[in-house]
């Protein structure tokens, strides 16, 4: 060979050894499963075969706050419901009660009623879904079990066709209740400003009435079968509580008047990883508590504690993170609003010794405990003679101008923010989503978990799926949670050399490096 050839052949060798070196450091989840959205982590190894770090890419982005501008303020119900499939109820309430916020306008008390009727009915079928489908099957099937035996099949064949058959036949009957009032389960159309479109009509409610019943047995059958598959599995309880599931952070959630958990309406309270309460406000507060980070890796935004600061991805005292959804929930609140419900969460933290919870895996048993409440909720939401009222609307009579609503979505805190010219037609709007809310410390309970589980080198399918795990207990949806103001797509890529030093970096319109 001579001596050019050589060099040719030496160079493409040395590149070649470069990127298997790079490829056997590098481990990538591409995609990442049973969430709603897309997703991939990347965890890089080092010369130990340790973990050096792991991140969570979101590379999928929604635009609705850029194309809502000048469209009337009463189209947000409906077209911020069409953000996700899986969410559209909760963006819907939190987009109506902006709207009676805007409009400064109350809800006559049947609508009320039934908003927080059709609401906790949503919170409870959407919980279901996560508890049997979604992240049910790490532990009902088991983290480890084959990939072809974690899925929904798995679930039935471990629980029973009857169990199963249930889990399906209740989903379907809470979600005939939203579509008898919304027209429809994925995207209703029942917010108004100021009340509801349709009432309860009385010869209806007896029906429901049984179906609420009928949701809390199921809830209470569903707490029995985690305690059986999961609470009395040493293991599993061991996982839980392991450190590499466990963050000390900052929790937020609505509660009611007296501190307990409420999904529809109330304030925001905010308590210390030591569970002291740091903040409690209304949710037109909000922009003085919350505030948005923005990391190159990802195209979701990670909210903090805006009078603390940004200080990284660290846990207390250095912290400003905060964590939403069922376990936070829990925290923030001094207990739960029915009594099934508040026996349940009594259990929970003597279990997991005391208050407050910072196991991220407790999430799916805080979430067993809100699907109780959910169906209580409904039953005394149901024995409220004003439900059947056909008062259901105050008509807005005021100029619009700053309108903000929250609720409390499944996967957590959720606020719509809006602003209108006096026409009532959008000029800004800012939707702050759970998964937001969450993004901080979902991507350190990413990196904690394959820190705490990848060890010298070795890496498997089950392994892979518990880092996955990390994500999962937070429910989250990625498809609300990557959107972007402007609404631009920051488009960058980034060439590394074979040390992964970066030495050109590519951006729309420019090229640096």
């Amino acid at each position: 060979m001579n001596p050019a050839a050589q060099s040719v052949w030496n160079e493409a060798h040395s590149r070649a050894n470069a990127a298997a070196h790079l490829q056997r450091r590098r481990v990538t989840i591409d995609p990442i499963t049973r969430l709603e959205g897309h997703g991939k982590i990347d965890i890089f190894l080092n010369e130990e075969g340790d973990v050096e770090h792991a991140y969570l890419q979101i590379p999928e982005l929604r635009g609705f706050e850029v194309f809502s501008r000048g469209r009337p303020a009463e189209e947000m119900p409906q077209i911020t419901s069409r953000i996700c499939g899986v969410c559209p109820t909760a963006h819907h309430m939190a987009a109506t009660k902006a709207l009676d916020d805007l409009y400064q306008v109350e809800p006559t008390p049947a609508a009320r009623l039934i908003r927080e009727l059709v609401y906790n009915a949503f919170m409870f079928e959407d919980h279901a879904l996560h508890v049997y489908l979604l992240g049910g099957p790490d532990f009902i099937v088991g983290p480890d079990a084959p990939k072809a035996e974690r899925n929904v099949a798995g679930v039935v064949q471990k629980v029973g066709l009857e169990i199963a058959g249930k889990v399906i036949a209740t989903r379907r009957r809470v979600r005939e209740l939203i579509a008898y009032f919304g027209g429809k389960v994925i995207h209703p159309v029942m917010g108004l400003p100021g009340g509801v479109a349709k009432g309860l009509k009385p010869e209806d409610l007896p029906r429901f009435k049984e179906l609420a019943n009928d949701a809390l047995a199921f809830a209470l059958d569903t707490l029995q079968i985690f305690k059986d598959l999961v609470l009395r599995q040493a293991h599993f309880v061991s996982l839980i509580t392991s450190d590499a599931f466990t963050h000390r952070t900052y929790y937020m959630g609505l509660v009611d008047a007296n501190n307990k958990v409420n999904f529809y309406d109330g304030m925001l309270r905010v308590v210390a990883p030591t569970g002291k309460e740091y903040a409690k406000f209304e949710a037109r507060r909000f922009p003085e508590f919350v505030a948005e980070h923005v990391e190159p890796w990802s195209f979701m935004k990670f909210c903090y504690l805006k009078p603390l600061g940004w200080h990284g991805f660290e846990e207390f005292p250095q912290s400003s993170v905060y964590a939403v959804a069922p376990m936070a929930r829990l925290n923030a609140a001094d207990g739960m609003a029915t009594p099934h419900a508040q026996t349940a969460c009594d259990e929970y933290f003597h279990t997991l010794g005391g208050k407050p919870v910072h196991h991220t895996l407790a999430n799916h048993w805080a979430r067993i405990i809100e699907m109780i409440q959910a169906a209580e909720r409904m039953i005394e939401l149901l024995n409220d003679h004003e439900i059947t009222s056909v008062n259901l609307r105050s008509i807005p009579t005021q100029k619009p101008s700053v309108g903000i609503g929250v609720v409390e979505a499944p996967r957590g805190t959720l606020f719509h923010h809006y602003e209108t010219d006096d026409r009532g037609l959008i000029t800004k709007a800012n939707l702050i989503v759970a998964t937001q809310n969450n993004a901080a410390r979902i991507a350190m309970s990413v990196d904690k978990a394959a820190k705490g589980l990848i060890k010298k080198g070795k890496v498997n399918d089950g392994l892979l799926n518990m880092v996955e795990m990390a994500f999962r207990a937070y429910d989250p949806c990625f498809g609300c949670a990557s959107h972007a103001l402007p609404g631009s797509l920051p488009i960058a890529v980034t060439i590394y050399d074979h040390e992964r030093k970066p030495v050109k970096e590519l951006r729309q319109g420019q090229v640096s490096g």
